[in-house]
This record gives C-alpha cells, sequence and structure tokens, in this order.
C-alpha cells in the first residue's frame, strides 16, 4: 500500500463499536461475550492511532439510551469497564496515552468513578494520544450541558447571553480542547449515527462498516482510512478552490 500524506490521516477518530451482541449471536454465545471479545478491537484501535499519529480516538462505549438494556448486561458491561480499566490502564499509560471518560459519571456507581477519575488523573500529562471512552454519552446532552454551562456564564457577568454564538458554546462541549472531528467510523452494518457527537460530527467524514466490532483489526481500519484520503473535504468551498 502506498504511503499515505500525512495531510490525509484524520487528527480525529470517533467509533460507534457496534456489533458486539451480534458476533457473540452468531457463535452461539451470551452478548457478554461479544463484549469481553470487542476489548481486543479496542486495543487494535488505540496500537493503530499512535502508529499513524492520530492526536485523538473518541469510543463510543456506554450510551446514555443503553441503561434501557436487560439489567444483566447493564451490569456484566459495568463489571467489565471496572476490570477494563484495571487490566489496560498500566499499558496505556505507558505507551503515552491520555483517558477521559466522557458523558455524564454521575449514575455510575461510585467505585466506578473512582476508577474513571483514578485512570484520568494518572494519565493526565501523556500526549501520545487522547483517547476519550464516551460513557452514559449522548450528542443531544453533550449540547445541551454545554447551553446550560454557557447560560449560567453570562447570568455570572462572564458575557452577554447575545455573545453566545458557535465558537462559544463549542467551548462547553465535551471534547472542545482537541482537534475537530474528522473521521466517524461506525461498524456493524448500521447507517446512522445514533445521538453521537451531534455537534462535533457537522463537518466529519462518515464511514460505514459491515465488520462486526469484535472482528475490527488494524486492516480494517487501514481500509477506513485510505477512503478517508481519498475525499475532498470543501467545508463549503467548490473543488476548484479546494485544489488551488
Amino acid at each position: 500500500m502506498a504511503a499515505r500524506p500525512d495531510a490525509r490521516v484524520p487528527r480525529h477518530l470517533a467509533i460507534v463499536m457496534d456489533g458486539n451482541g451480534r458476533w457473540a449471536k452468531q457463535r452461539f454465545r451470551p452478548r457478554t461475550f461479544g463484549h469481553h471479545a470487542g476489548q481486543k478491537a479496542v486495543r487494535e484501535a488505540v496500537e493503530f492511532c499512535l502508529r499513524q499519529g492520530i492526536a485523538s480516538l473518541t469510543l463510543f462505549a456506554f450510551s446514555s439510551e443503553n441503561w434501557q438494556r436487560p439489567p444483566s448486561e447493564v451490569s456484566a458491561l459495568m463489571e467489565l469497564f471496572l476490570k477494563a480499566i484495571d487490566r489496560e490502564v498500566d499499558e496505556l499509560h505507558g505507551n503515552g496515552v491520555r483517558i477521559r471518560f466522557v458523558g455524564d459519571l454521575e449514575p455510575f456507581a461510585p467505585e466506578l468513578r473512582e476508577r474513571m477519575e483514578a485512570a484520568m488523573a494518572r494519565t493526565a500529562n501523556n500526549a501520545a494520544l487522547n483517547m476519550n471512552v464516551a460513557v452514559n454519552y449522548g450528542g443531544r446532552w453533550d449540547i445541551a450541558r454545554a447551553a446550560r454551562l454557557a447560560a449560567e456564564a453570562a447570568a455570572r457577568g462572564e458575557f452577554a447571553i447575545g455573545d453566545i454564538d458557535e465558537q462559544r458554546l463549542h467551548g462547553y462541549t465535551c471534547l472542545a480542547d482537541q482537534p475537530p472531528l474528522d473521521l466517524f467510523i461506525r461498524t456493524g452494518g448500521e447507517r446512522r449515527v445514533s445521538n453521537f457527537l451531534l455537534w462535533q460530527i457537522a463537518y466529519a467524514e462518515l464511514y460505514f462498516t459491515d465488520t462486526l466490532w469484535p472482528d475490527v483489526d488494524q486492516a480494517c481500519l487501514a481500509e477506513a482510512l485510505d477512503d478517508y484520503a481519498r475525499r475532498e473535504r470543501r467545508f463549503g468551498r467548490t473543488g476548484e478552490q479546494v485544489a488551488g
């Protein structure tokens, strides 16, 4: 495969990790088996981003709607989060990965929140890769929260309400300190964004694959980047302007 120009590598990659349950069902195993298998794909994605020089990776691990799943599955996912943090944080820290959990963390059990906060504090100064794990996250929640925080700041007299524009509101969103989202990948064959990064996705390139998340490897991610590299990103300009 020909070398890819650096300018064509996304600075920020987001992934909806879909298909764990179906992967397990194909093997006549419980859905939790698929969630465990999906951890290998997470490691593949992190390693791929480090190798490619991608600055930020945002993974949709648990949406605000996922609380509606069977209690047994939610409980198993919470246990999986705990074990994954304990098992993976040392290696991620050693590779210079900064871990951030984005979303409303309040509903999680105190033990899990403490582990999340400890992982974030331990890796806060790392700079090789921003790894954002979206948990109890929703794009509408992110926008509503940003609007509330901006309104509260205006009420404190920090600026006038009329000064709230796109740029100022963006500063209150969860990923405001990171590069704009360039490439959005969804695995598992679905063609929707499912309330993920609604603000950030405005000018992102969308890539959908039928591959179920546990089967995603670096070759699959490389195909997505090759597709991204062939696209012309105009941001409202004409093709001639971009070429010039």
